[in-house]
């Protein structure tokens, strides 16, 4: 037990010294293989913290060794910059002037819900009120808002249409019906629902749509018999 105990404590200050050694992105914000690094050293260390019967120097080699090469790539990504895009991605705008870019989105493995989810996250509750948002080479999301865009939230909208197919939870808390929408859709000129990359309805009648490969546009309509969410 007590072996144990001494094992684990020269591989905790091991890995103490390395992830110090490491920078502050490391703790932060990580790119993509210094997560990777990252899974490794904690995988290494734990090996040799749970297996007596392992020599420990097997992993303070690992660990440094890992380290080495996060040294290496670290510099090679700073150093030379056609790896840098290979190595840590590149950020990927989402919403340019047009609207939402649709390529960017399923390249990155997202549609238009987690969109709109790191939208709100950020503190911006309708697509119209940015002109362009990206996802940084970390994961981070990034927005660059409308001068005005705090006028332009008034209620929060509510997604109806994402990627040609009706949200039904939504369309019951609108209390509107399909017919409703498809009556929208069909005097904009959108003959198919399938074609319909995003729309979104608020509670005081502005809707935002976008057609696939089309510039978004948005409306303000007046709902039947007055009605407000």
């Amino acid at each position: 037990m007590v072996l144990i105990i001494i094992r684990t404590a020269i591989l905790f200050v091991t890995l103490l010294i390395i992830m110090r050694l490491m920078g502050k992105r490391q703790i932060g914000e990580m790119q993509p293989f210094e997560l990777v690094i990252t899974l490794l050293i904690a995988e290494l260390a734990c090996i040799p913290m749970a297996d007596a019967s392992i020599p420990l120097l097997y992993g303070i080699v690992s660990v440094v060794t890992i380290y080495v090469l996060h040294e290496v790539v670290t510099l090679l990504d700073l150093k030379v910059k056609p790896l840098k895009g290979l190595i840590s991605g590149k950020p990927s705008l989402v919403i340019n002037k047009n609207g939402i870019d649709d390529y960017q989105l399923k390249k990155n493995n997202l549609d238009v819900s987690d969109l709109i989810e790191s939208l709100r996250t950020a503190g911006y509750f309708s697509l119209d009120c940015v002109d362009y948002a990206l996802y940084e080479s970390n994961g981070q999301f990034s927005a660059l808002p409308k001068e005005n865009y705090e006028q332009m939230q008034d209620s929060l909208p509510l997604v109806i249409i994402d990627n040609g197919k009706y949200d039904k939870t939504n369309l019951a808390l609108t209390g509107l019906g399909q017919s409703y929408f498809d009556g929208i859709l069909k005097r904009e000129g959108v003959g198919k629902i399938k074609k319909v990359l995003v729309l979104t309805a608020d509670g005081l009648g502005k809707m935002y749509l976008q057609v696939k490969r089309e510039k978004f546009r948005t409306l303000r309509v007046t709902y039947p018999d007055g009605k407000t969410w």
